[in-house]
């Protein structure tokens, strides 16, 4: 090895000459040693035209024999590459190659630091041991002590006699004992051997074996489990197992035991294709339901993928069958909700152009407790083009496609449908206002098949819609004052004038089409109906009004809309496919609020009113408190009336009120809760209660769940009068950060448990 020693200019002559021990004050040393052991980058800057290997040590005083050993002392620094040594004293020991360190001793480099007793590093084989140590790894909270802790040559850790947590410094919620760790720093993660997992000084749990996430690297392991009891599932046990295949491949299995219902597994398989694509398998197994007389298997698969081949091909597939109509009621699936009856599979691939586009789609819709099957597309082709300006400010659009329906019971007449539908448009816009003129053409042809003897149904149908729109808006705008406040005010009065032409179509079958909403926005389409087997005649016009109040921070406070259609002749089309008259000479009269009450207060709402028969056809209102975003207070209410019950087949009136809220007790302790009771039966519908703490390096969630259950007949349990109408549990759900759990627990998430989701107050222009 060779070493050359770089002192101060008036201290070089002593030095080579003399080769005796020499004593100064705020002697920079400098070393070049193979193979390389640490730097620090702003002392090497003090040192001109050093290289990636070179070694440099500063200190108060030293004292060096040339080829024998080197004393420092007082505020030694040690540096090169990443890693970095400070202590009270060291000695360099050139013959043996190896430096000791002691004295407030600290060792660093981009993956930890270490305090220690005393430091003893190999420079041949670039490795070093501290005895009684404390470390911790940088960009993480994980810290701890260990008897003795060695640097390997590829910089990975091993210690010994050692423990660690992700806890402040002096706080053992948890904390991990072990006789044994060893820390790759290329994988990012640890092993970890005769573990005992103490919570609040109590040992809870021994592992022999057990592996660690460092960063945000995926490692195969067990998750932390899940604990729950219920009314419908019993005592609730899961024990997730996450395996790491591939950086494209990995793969969740989930054994589940239920004390009432038996063994439950849930599979979850992700992948990659390329960088643009992803997708995942989901495959969910319950043998022999304990709680259902001869039960056959329950099961649950499911495919999901999405992405793009290139930038103008994009593709999208969707599936999801299950075993029986009560699936997502009885079991917890990864995959879908208790509130979710609709089950789709959908194939799509399409490909974009900058003024066309064309795709390809497949579908069929698995509709869970009913009786009527709906129609599967078997294809669907799309193409549309559309150019803007194309002459005098026109705009030109073409929309066509070519379905086919196809039905799994024989008895179904089945149809390929062609439409196309050629538009065009003069936009006109300003700052005033905006007039928009459309004219339309649609031409639709049917041919149908498997049509019944007795069937109204044609084999052929041509059918020719002219179609012409009229929308304008004005935009009106004042200065005013109110409620003790200064505001811009704006009035946008619109309308809408629309005309559809007429012509008979009993002999089209119902493929695709339902009647749309009628909240205020849906005044203004030029449809009644999705789909198009039903086109319905019009000749009307929509009055709609919306005013806006914005403070003198242009932020908008308040938001008031209303409308109403005025039909000049009666459609002689509705949903009944038959020709009748539809009475009404007015729409609903729709009305939306959204409105900055007071400070923190918000209210947003919505109402439906038949004119005509005086009556309520929808409405619901929401009021929060939100002071901040960790706080909420929100009442709703809700009416629905005439509303068919999917169990019973009868007509029901909904008239619900609830309440929601989310409050932080401390800052780590939160509380959530949910309320809702049904005014028509008189009866609680849901209720919900959770406590979660959550600290930095642990969180826990206790919660209380009573709600209603949806249950269908199907042919597991054909008597839904056998099946709970409640359902009722208390949940547990426990993490520890820093032991490879599914990640903290969020109050978001508590927020959307049960029936009813949260819903944001609008907070309008803010």
């Amino acid at each position: 090895m060779q070493i050359r020693y770089f002192l101060a200019l008036s201290l070089l002559p002593n030095l080579v000459s003399a080769q005796e021990p020499t004593d100064t004050e705020a002697v920079e040393l400098h070393c070049v040693i193979n193979p390389p052991v640490s730097s620090s980058i702003d002392e090497r800057q003090q040192v001109p035209n050093l290289s990636a290997e070179d070694i440099v040590i500063i200190s108060d005083r030293s004292e060096a024999a040339m080829g024998d050993k080197a004393h420092f002392s007082g505020n030694v620094s040690f540096s090169q590459g990443t890693r970095h040594i400070s202590a009270d004293e060291a000695i360099l020991d050139q013959k043996n190659e190896q430096l000791d360190a002691n004295g407030n001793l600290i060792f660093s480099d981009e993956m930890f630091t270490v305090t220690a007793d005393s430091l003893n590093a190999q420079m041949v084989s670039s490795s070093a041991t501290l005895n009684g140590a404390q470390y911790w790894l940088h960009g993480q909270q994980i810290h701890g002590d260990a008897e003795q802790l060695k640097v390997t040559e590829q910089n990975n850790l091993e210690l010994r006699n050692t423990n660690f947590t992700t806890c402040p410094v002096g706080d053992n919620s948890w904390l991990l004992e072990a006789e044994e760790i060893r820390i790759d720093s290329t994988e990012e993660w640890g092993e970890i051997w005769d573990a005992k997992i103490r919570i609040a000084g109590v040992p809870v749990m021994y592992v022999p074996y057990m592996t660690i996430p460092i960063s945000d690297k995926r490692k195969s392991g067990f998750l932390f489990p899940d604990f729950s009891t219920s009314t419908t599932n019993g005592v609730e046990v899961s024990t997730p197992y996450y395996w790491n295949i591939s950086p494209e491949y990995d793969l969740t299995f989930t054994p589940t035991y239920m004390s009432a219902r038996g063994f439950y597994s849930k599979t979850e398989f992700r992948y990659l294709a390329g960088e643009d694509q992803d997708g995942q398998f989901n495959l969910e197994y319950l043998a022999n339901d304990d709680k259902l007389d001869n039960s056959p298997d329950r099961y649950l698969y499911h495919w999901r993928h999405q992405g793009s081949i290139n930038e103008n091909w994009r593709v999208q597939a969707n599936f999801t069958d299950v075993s029986d109509n009560n699936y997502f009621n009885d079991l917890s699936s990864d995959v879908n909700r208790s509130t979710d009856n609709q089950l789709s599979r959908v194939g799509e691939i399409n490909y974009f152009e900058k003024d066309w586009d064309f795709g390809m789609k497949v579908q069929d819709i698995k509709v869970l407790g009913e009786d009527e099957v709906p129609y599967q597309v078997m294809p669907q082709l799309n193409f549309n083009y559309q150019t803007n300006d194309f002459w005098e400010g026109l705009d030109f659009k073409f929309n066509s496609e070519l379905t086919n329906f196809q039905h799994k019971e024989n008895e179904y007449s089945t149809a390929t449908r062609f439409h196309m539908e050629p538009s065009i448009t003069l936009p006109i816009q300003g700052p005033a206002g905006s007039l928009t003129s459309e004219i339309k053409l649609l031409q639709t042809q049917y041919w149908q098949n498997n049509i019944a003897s007795d069937s109204e149904l044609e084999d052929t149908v041509s059918r020719t819609i002219p179609q012409a729109r009229l929308h304008g808006q004005i935009n009106f705008e004042r200065e005013t004052h109110m409620f003790d406040a200064d505001f811009r005010q704006t009035l946008e009065p619109q309308f809408q004038y629309l005309y559809v032409g007429y012509e008979d179509q009993d002999g089209i079958g119902i493929y695709d089409s339902a009647k749309l909403q009628e909240d205020y926005f849906g005044l203004f389409r030029d449809r009644r109906y999705s789909g198009l087997d039903r086109i319905a005649d019009a000749n009307q016009m929509t009055l709609g009004l919306t005013t806006r109040l914005f403070d003198d921070a242009n932020i908008e406070k308040l938001k008031v809309s209303i409308g109403q259609i005025i039909y000049f002749q009666d459609s002689k089309i509705n949903f009944a496919d038959e020709n009748v008259e539809v009475s009404p000479s007015t729409s609903v009269l729709a009305a939306e609020v959204d409105a900055n009450l007071y400070q923190d207060w918000f209210i947003s709402g919505a109402v439906q009113f038949d004119s005509e028969q005086g009556e309520t056809k929808k409405s619901e209102v929401t009021l929060d408190f939100r002071p901040s975003n960790d706080k909420l207070l929100q009442f709703s209410y809700r009416y629905v009336p005439d509303l068919l019950n999917t169990n019973t087949n009868d007509r029901v009136d909904i008239s619900q009120v609830g309440m929601r809220t989310s409050w932080p007790i401390s800052d780590d302790l939160y509380f959530v809760g949910n309320f809702y009771y049904d005014l028509n039966e008189s009866r609680s519908i849901e209720t919900y209660t959770g406590v979660q703490y959550e600290a930095c390096c642990w969180a826990m969630r206790l919660s209380y769940h009573y709600r209603i259950k949806t249950n269908y007949d199907d042919d597991l349990n054909p008597s839904i009068d056998t099946r709970e109408q409640f359902e009722s549990g208390v949940y547990l759900n426990f993490i520890i950060k820093g032991l490879g759990g599914s990640g903290p627990l969020g109050v978001e998430d508590m927020l959307n448990e049960g029936l009813f989701n949260y819903r944001k107050p609008l907070y309008l222009s803010n």
